[in-house]
Order: structure tokens, then C-alpha cells, then sequence
């Protein structure tokens, strides 16, 4: 019995690792290696030679524990993933690329997982997990000591913070006019932001192939007492770095920074304040909505790791009404950036990509709603993405019943300077490049606006739309079209004098 059980312990032991000095040691050469092929190049061949080199580092590392069938089989699928990288690198080889370089890495180092579900279950926790657990991992080398557990405990908030105060001062010239006054060019001169960011990435994407952790499946065992139970595994994020101090930490911080942010906001956005010197409010629009954006989804991101369901944080007291807070002030962000960039269309005229930017920003406004609702309700992540899912679901459903051909062509004529006097002229190119939907707004334009080449565009367009009329090709918006379209011709003939 006592044998059969070591047999089981040795089986299922989690893979050893060596050091971790020397694995991070190589996680920064293999960072510079990327600096050297990527940074500020055209990336090709360079990916298939970066993807080759973290394979060859991957099965360093862990040989050990490689069973050479398994290890075969994964060389194979990286070997056929490598292929149409070579052959081109686009969208698609790059995805296939990386999915046989993760598929490879789990077939060769957890020869537990025997089912799909099992196999999908531990690429997604890879996947999600593994590039932020460079940082937490690389500190081991300090042993967490007081110090470095003090670190430990401000690491996460200053470096958010940092990120948010990044992406204000790219959308707020107020706040970086007060980074400015830190004069941050004595350090830049030195060291290049982008590169480290570079970098930072590097080590974060690298690191889970160097330093492999998979879940381990609990073995049960029956009338065996004679054998020492194995040791737990440490969690992913070691609790210094994500439990509720960090958190707590965290949240006053970026109330304190959203706060500044919307009170900048209120003054100069809402309230019509003059702005600094060569900032109109066109570019103070449309320089801020992408980036308060791209703000709010990341603090999203970090209110669903934090507050994950029983989780030591969601209990809290006081760390709850912080992140209604900063929801709160999160959903005022959105609101801005939405203000943002209706001033920019009412300047530079509506298009598709404008259309689509206000709908993403309500989809993210009603998805940090949903995220109170979770914490309120005591729902699982599950229900979020399912909420999510539906109103997404619903909100593509009604997009699809729009004519934004029509709507766009009618606004921006309606709004140029030659209907209304004011704003930009109207841009004939995008106007006629819509489609036989915006036939009535290209009227509209045409006495105002004589232009041959609209005139020819036009033309086309009325010979598709008769096209479209067939009963095959037929459709109801083009039946909508065409009567409205019709009753145009017929008041303009009524509006003309008898001859």
C-alpha cells in the first residue's frame, strides 16, 4: 500500500523547478532577444526565430519532467504552427503560431489533463493567469522579507496609479501640464518609456513558458496512512500583492486620481471653463474620449480580479463602497468621453468608426453598471458575462435594423457649412462612398455643392438602387428608399412653375 501510494504522490507531483535567479535571469534574456528582433522593426521571420527560442528555453528548463512521446508530439504541433508564420505572418498565422506554442507546452508538461474540458480549463487559467505572474514569482528572490513585503503591498497601486495618471495626461492637457512640471525629461533622456513598457511585456509574456505551473488535480486515496500528505500549492497571486490590503491601498489612490480627473472634467468639459493655450476643444474632444475609455475597461479589469466572488475583498466593509465609488466615477468617465466625442462630430462630421466608438462607450458604461450589480447581487462572474452577453446580443440585433448609411449621410449634411453655415464642409468623397442609401442627402447637396464627380456618383448610385429593385435583390430598405426617393421627385415637380 505504501508504495502504491508513493507511486501516486510521485505521479502527481507539481514540476520542480530550478532556480528562480537563474530563470529570471533568462526571462530578461529572452526579453532582449525580443528588444532586438521587434523593438522598432518590421516583425516577419523575427516572431518564428522568438517562437523557436522560447520552445528551445521551455523544453530547457523542464526536462525533466518530459516524456519523450509527449515532447515529440508537442515538437510536431510547434513544428506545424511554425509553418504558415513562415509562409506569411499575418492576423491568422500569428494566432495559430501562439495556440501551437501553448497546446505544445501543456501536452509535454501536464500529462494529467486527459479530457477536453480539462485541457481547455487549463490553457484558459495559462492564458489568463500566466503573464501576471512574472512580477509575484521574480520577488521570490528576496525571500518577502518585511521590506520587500512592504513593497509588495504598494507595488500594484503605484504601478496603476502610474498607468491611470499616463492616460489622463493623454487626455486631459491640464494634467499634463502638471506632469510636465515633475520635468520628466532628466529621466527620459536615459531611459525610453515605450521601451521599458517593451520590455515589461516581454518578461510578463515569456515568463509562464520559463516558469510552468499548472493546477494540480487532487488525488484521493483510500486507507493510507503511513505516507505524508503533499505540500498545497502556493496560490497564482500571492496574497501581498492582491489581497485586501493591496486592494484597499489601491481603490484610495485611484479615487483620489478619477476624483482630480472628473473635477478637471466638470470644469473645463462640462462647465465650459476656457481652456489652456492651443487647445481647442475639438482636440481636447477627441484627444481624451479613447483614452478615458481604455481607462475604464482597466479599471474594470481590476475590480473583477479583485473583487472575485468569496473572495476576502468582497467581504469587506470598507473596500465595498470604495469600488461603488470608483464604479461611479468610472460611469462619470464614460459619460465625459461620450460628451468628448459628440463635440468632435458636431466639429468634424459623423462616420461609421464615430458611430461604433458611441456604442462601444455605452456597451462599457452599462458593463460597469453590471459589475455593481454583480457585487451587489452576490452573482458569480458567470452571470456577469451572461448579462453581458445579452445586451450585447441585443444591442448588435438592433444595429443591424439601422440604416447608418442614411442616418450618417442625412447628419452630415444637414450639419456642414453649406446647409447650415456652421461647421466643416461636407467631405462629397465619404458622402457618395456611403451607397445609394444617401441618394436623398446627395440631392440635398447637389444645388448647393456642384460637383461632377458627385454628380457621376450619383448617377451610379440610382442605377444600383434600380437594380436593387429586382425582385431578387429586392430588400425593404430598398423599398423605403425608393419611396421616399419618389416623393422627393414628385414635390420637386410640384414645387416647379408650369411651363
Amino acid at each position: 500500500m505504501t508504495s502504491l501510494a508513493s507511486t501516486i504522490a510521485a505521479e502527481f507531483q507539481p514540476i520542480r523547478h530550478s532556480s528562480i535567479p537563474a530563470k529570471v535571469g533568462l526571462a530578461l534574456a529572452l526579453a532582449a532577444l525580443a528588444d532586438w528582433l521587434f523593438y522598432g522593426q518590421r516583425i516577419g521571420l523575427s516572431l518564428t526565430l522568438f517562437a523557436i527560442a522560447i520552445a528551445c528555453v521551455s523544453g530547457l528548463f523542464n526536462h525533466a519532467t518530459l516524456d519523450f512521446r509527449r515532447a515529440a508530439i508537442g515538437g510536431a504541433i510547434v513544428t506545424l504552427g511554425l509553418v504558415p508564420a513562415v509562409e506569411e505572418l499575418n492576423t491568422l498565422s500569428f494566432l495559430i503560431l501562439v495556440t501551437a506554442l501553448v497546446i505544445a507546452l501543456l501536452l509535454a508538461t501536464n500529462p494529467e489533463t486527459k479530457g477536453f474540458a480539462d485541457r481547455a480549463r487549463a490553457l484558459r487559467n495559462f492564458v489568463l493567469f500566466g503573464p501576471f505572474r512574472f512580477f509575484p514569482e521574480a520577488l521570490q528572490i528576496f525571500n518577502m522579507s518585511a521590506f520587500t513585503r512592504s513593497i509588495a503591498l504598494w507595488l500594484l497601486p503605484a504601478v496603476l496609479s502610474t498607468v491611470f495618471v499616463a492616460l489622463f495626461a493623454a487626455a486631459n492637457p491640464v494634467i499634463e501640464q502638471w506632469v510636465s512640471l515633475l520635468n520628466p525629461k532628466l529621466i527620459l533622456d536615459y531611459v525610453s518609456i515605450p521601451r521599458v513598457l517593451f520590455w515589461t511585456a516581454m518578461l510578463a509574456l515569456v515568463w509562464p513558458f520559463i516558469h510552468i505551473r499548472w493546477r494540480r488535480r487532487k488525488i484521493v486515496t483510500t486507507a493510507v496512512t503511513d505516507t505524508a500528505k503533499p505540500e498545497p500549492l502556493a496560490p497564482i497571486i500571492p496574497a501581498e500583492f492582491l489581497g485586501p490590503s493591496t486592494i484597499l491601498r489601491s481603490l484610495i489612490l485611484f479615487n483620489l486620481l478619477f476624483a482630480a480627473q472628473s473635477v478637471l472634467d466638470g470644469i473645463y468639459l462640462w462647465g465650459h471653463v476656457a481652456l489652456p493655450s492651443n487647445m481647442t476643444y475639438a482636440a481636447y474632444a477627441h484627444r481624451g474620449a479613447y483614452p478615458l475609455i481604455a481607462t475604464a475597461l482597466l479599471a474594470a479589469a481590476f475590480v473583477l480580479v479583485a473583487m472575485r466572488p468569496s473572495g476576502p475583498a468582497e467581504k469587506s466593509g470598507v473596500i465595498r463602497p470604495l469600488v461603488y465609488l470608483w464604479v461611479g466615477q468610472n460611469v462619470l468617465l464614460v459619460a465625459s468621453s461620450i460628451l468628448r466625442l459628440d463635440l468632435y462630430v458636431d466639429i468634424y462630421m459623423l462616420t461609421y468608426w464615430r458611430i461604433a466608438a458611441f456604442i462601444w462607450m455605452g456597451l462599457v458604461a452599462l458593463g460597469l453598471t453590471l459589475i455593481v450589480a454583480r457585487i451587489a447581487l452576490n452573482r458569480s462572474n458567470r452571470w456577469l458575462v451572461s448579462a453581458n452577453l445579452i445586451a450585447l446580443t441585443i444591442v448588435l440585433y438592433i444595429c443591424a435594423l439601422m440604416n447608418f448609411d442614411a442616418f450618417i449621410a442625412d447628419y452630415n449634411v444637414a450639419h456642414s457649412r453649406e446647409v447650415s453655415g456652421e461647421g466643416a464642409s461636407i467631405d462629397v468623397y465619404y458622402l457618395a462612398h456611403l451607397g445609394p442609401q444617401a441618394l436623398p442627402a446627395i440631392e440635398k447637396m447637389m444645388p448647393l455643392r456642384p460637383d461632377v464627380n458627385l454628380a457621376g456618383w450619383r448617377d451610379g448610385h440610382v442605377e444600383t438602387q434600380r437594380l436593387d429593385m429586382t425582385w431578387r435583390a429586392w430588400g425593404f430598405r430598398s423599398w423605403r428608399l425608393q419611396r421616399r426617393l419618389d416623393s422627393l421627385a414628385k414635390s420637386r415637380s410640384n414645387s416647379q412653375p408650369a411651363g
